[in-house]
């Protein structure tokens, strides 16, 4: 049984070093634009940068995979396109795309590089991994964040492809590549437009000794001077309903899996993923260096799980949660 593969964020050339520095074995990462599901302001890199950043990791052993990860909008498809190029010409290892236009055109055109399929797509069946992997030769997919380790076990062994779990980082509602929350107050979203709950859309008020956060207007949440405020998202909002207030769509928690890591092992994921492009090279560094102990441990036979304690101050609100992997519904 192999090594887990360790991939890090990098939204930018100094996080990617940072990240590879610390351990990870790959990066992802992403051009300057709303090809892909992180566009936000001082985030991605140029054509330029992303060059000489693959080179760079690749004089390191690393490699770097490439996000044109949104969907493109009816009749802008060339952009999206050619955000897939410039990966190609960049010497990406991977690209990771969701639209069935940049994969049909990686498949006829880059048959070389490999293709990734974007949790995005939220591929989590057999049958639609396997139209993927057939239609457009996808090598890996993805999975949803919504799959507990049994049913990974059941879905690895019905497929033919690479899978990849999320282990660490934000959650969203599990409804991968469909929430339309941000678009509603901001008319903007990470699908179309690579950007959840954009800055300009974001207030932080005080008063009385009580922070407010607001998102387009909407008052989200409030919160006690001493409490921990987390980025305000439409999601993780505390809503009065039935004369009850609390978090009607989901907890503001951080996902930490590093106690599943053993079992994605034995249940055959090929690779764990690290969310957080947006939070800086210091925040990759720990949580790469972490799970890189981690997983090295566990390729020894030891506890990958005695290192989860080493990220727990970066959790969200301060909470963690396995999220699905421990699911016990359904």
């Amino acid at each position: 049984m192999g090594s887990i593969e360790l991939v890090c964020p990098a939204g930018s050339p100094s996080m990617l070093r940072a990240a590879i520095e610390a351990g990870a074995d790959s990066v992802y990462c992403g051009l300057r634009d709303d090809t892909n599901a992180r566009n936000f302001p001082g985030l991605n890199f140029s054509p330029p940068e992303l060059k000489e950043a693959v080179a760079w990791a690749h004089q390191r052993g690393a490699r770097v995979l490439v996000a044109v990860n949104t969907f493109a909008r009816a009749g802008q498809s060339d952009r999206w396109l050619a955000s897939a190029d410039q990966a190609v010409e960049a010497g990406a290892y991977a690209v990771i795309a969701a639209d069935l236009a940049v994969l049909a055109h990686m498949h006829a055109n880059h048959p070389d590089t490999r293709l990734h399929l974007s949790v995005q797509a939220a591929a989590g069946t057999p049958e639609a991994i396997a139209f993927h992997a057939r239609e457009y030769g996808v090598k890996r997919v993805v999975l949803p964040r919504v799959l507990s380790v049994q049913e990974i076990v059941v879905l690895q062994r019905a497929v033919a492809v690479e899978t990849e779990a999320f282990v660490f980082g934000g959650l969203c509602v599990m409804a991968e590549g469909r929430c339309a929350l941000s678009s509603y107050v901001t008319g903007r979203s990470p699908n179309l437009c690579g950007v959840c709950s954009p800055p300009e859309a974001v207030d932080f008020s005080e008063s009385g000794g009580e922070l407010t956060t607001r998102l387009g207007g909407f008052v989200l949440d409030r919160f006690d001077r001493d409490d921990t405020a987390g980025y305000p998202t439409l999601c993780k909002g505390r809503f009065e309903a039935d004369g009850t207030a609390g978090y009607l769509f989901e907890d503001p928690v951080s996902l930490n899996a590093m106690g599943q890591l053993a079992g994605l092992r034995r249940a055959g994921v090929s690779a764990v993923k690290v969310e957080g492009r947006q939070r800086g090279k210091a925040y990759v560094a720990r949580v790469a260096s972490a799970f890189r102990q981690a997983i090295d441990a566990l390729d020894r036979g030891e506890d990958a799980e005695a290192f989860q304690h080493l990220l727990t101050d970066l959790a969200e609100g301060g909470k963690e949660t396995a999220g699905a992997y421990r699911k016990a519904w359904r």
